[in-house]
C-alpha cells in the first residue's frame, strides 16, 4: 500500500479542502466500482477485450448510455484506455485488480464493502445519536460477501504457504491430523484452505450468522475439501475437544469476546494451540497515524463499531483492538496471556493465546 496516497491532512484551510476534493473522487471512483463489479461490467471488459459502449451494454443486458458515461470515466480515472474508435480496455493492473478473485491484490469487493454502509447510513448516524449499533445482517449480503470475497485469496493463499508453515508447533499439530475449530469462520475460506493444505486433519468452521455458514458449504462443495461447518454461537459450550482453535478477524467484531474466548479455552486440549490472527494496530494510540490505522478507524465507524454494539451487552470494541486489549480479553478467559508471533503483514498481526 503506497503511502504517497495517505499523507496526513494539513492544518491549512486549503490542505483540508484539497484531501476533501481528493476523497471526494475517492468515493466517486469507489461507487464506479461497485457499479462495474455488480453489473458484471468489468467482467465482460475483461473478457471481450477492446469493446465499445453499445457491445458493453449489450453482452451484459444494461442501459447503453450508462454504460457509456461509466466507460468514459473509467477512462478519465485510468481504470481503462481508449482508442480512437471509442472502443475501451482494462489496463493491466486494472484487470487483475479489478477481476482477478484469486490475486492478493483483488480489492474490488471494497466497492459492495462500502455501498453496504451507505445503505443503511441513516440507522448509523442514528446509533451514533442514541447508542445501539448496526449489525451484519442490517448491512445485507455486500457486507457479508464483499469480507468473504476480500480474504479469499489470503486464505487459499499465503496463510497456508507462508504463515502456517512459519509456526512449527502449529504446523506441526496440523500436518499430524489436528481437529481444528475455526470460530467465526464466516464464509468459510480459512476452514476451506487448512482442510486443503493439511488434509490429514479434521476441520469445523462455525459461525453465527446462517447465510454465511450456507455459503461456506456451497464453498466446500466446490472446492472439493471436507469441512464440517456447524450453524452456532462460539461462546456456546461444547463437549468435544480440539487441537488447534482459529480466530480470523472475527475478535473484535464480538459483543462479548470474553465468553467466546473462555468458550475456546473449555474446547482446546491443555498442549493445544489457539491462535487469533486480527488486525495489525498501532500498538498505542498514535495521531496522526499511517494509512492501515486510518482505515482501521474508517472501517470501525462504518461496520466493525456498529456490529459489535448491535448486540447487548457490548464491550463496544471496534476495529481497532490493540494487543493489550486483546491480551486483557484473553486473561479475563482463562488464558495466560497472549504472544505476539514474528509474522510480516501489512495488514495482520498473528496471537497465540497462552494455555499455561
Amino acid at each position: 500500500m503506497s503511502s504517497d496516497l495517505f499523507e496526513p491532512v494539513g492544518h491549512g484551510a486549503d490542505a483540508v479542502a484539497d484531501r476533501l476534493m481528493a476523497a471526494t473522487l475517492g468515493a466517486q471512483e469507489l461507487f464506479a466500482v461497485y457499479v462495474g463489479e455488480r453489473l458484471g461490467w468489468y467482467a465482460a471488459l475483461a473478457a471481450r477485450g477492446p469493446t465499445t459502449s453499445a457491445e458493453l451494454a449489450s453482452s451484459t443486458g444494461t442501459d447503453e448510455r450508462y454504460a457509456r458515461e461509466w466507460l468514459e470515466h473509467q477512462a478519465v480515472s485510468g481504470y481503462v484506455t481508449v482508442d480512437g474508435e471509442h472502443r475501451f480496455v482494462l489496463t493491466d493492473g486494472a484487470r487483475e485488480v479489478l477481476t482477478d478473485a484469486d490475486s492478493p491484490l483483488y480489492l474490488a469487493p471494497l466497492g459492495r464493502l462500502q455501498a453496504a454502509s451507505g445503505r443503511v447510513v441513516d440507522d448509523l448516524v442514528e446509533a451514533y445519536r442514541a447508542g445501539g449499533g448496526v449489525s451484519w445482517q442490517q448491512m445485507g449480503d455486500d457486507a457479508r460477501t464483499s469480507q468473504g470475497a476480500l480474504n479469499r485469496p489470503f486464505f487459499l493463499g499465503a496463510l497456508v504457504d507462508d504463515v502456517l508453515p512459519s509456526i512449527p508447533v502449529l504446523h506441526e499439530l496440523l500436518q499430524r491430523g489436528a481437529k481444528v475449530a475455526d470460530l467465526g469462520c464466516g464464509e468459510g475460506w480459512s476452514s476451506i484452505a487448512v482442510a486443503r493444505a493439511y488434509p490429514r486433519a479434521t476441520v469445523v468452521g462455525i459461525d453465527i450468522d446462517a447465510p454465511s455458514i450456507e455459503t461456506a458449504q456451497r464453498n466446500a462443495v466446490r472446492i472439493g475439501v471436507e469441512v464440517a461447518f456447524e450453524l452456532a454461537d462460539a461462546s456456546s459450550a461444547r463437549h468435544d475437544e480440539f487441537d488447534v482453535v482459529m480466530f480470523f478477524e472475527c475478535v473484535h467484531d464480538m459483543a462479548d469476546p470474553v465468553a467466546v474466548l473462555a468458550a475456546a479455552r473449555a474446547m482446546v486440549r491443555d498442549d493445544g494451540y489457539v491462535l487469533v490472527a486480527d488486525e495489525r494496530t498501532e500498538e498505542v494510540f498514535t495521531a496522526p497515524a499511517g494509512p492501515v490505522e486510518r482505515l482501521l478507524y474508517g472501517w470501525s465507524l462504518t461496520v466493525c463499531l456498529p456490529d459489535g454494539r448491535s448486540a447487548s451487552p457490548s464491550v463496544a470494541t471496534g476495529t481497532v483492538m490493540r494487543p493489550a486489549v486483546l491480551d486483557g480479553y484473553a486473561r479475563a478467559a482463562g488464558f495466560a496471556g497472549i504472544e505476539i508471533l514474528p509474522i510480516e503483514h501489512d495488514m495482520l498481526r498473528f496471537y497465540r493465546l497462552l494455555t499455561a
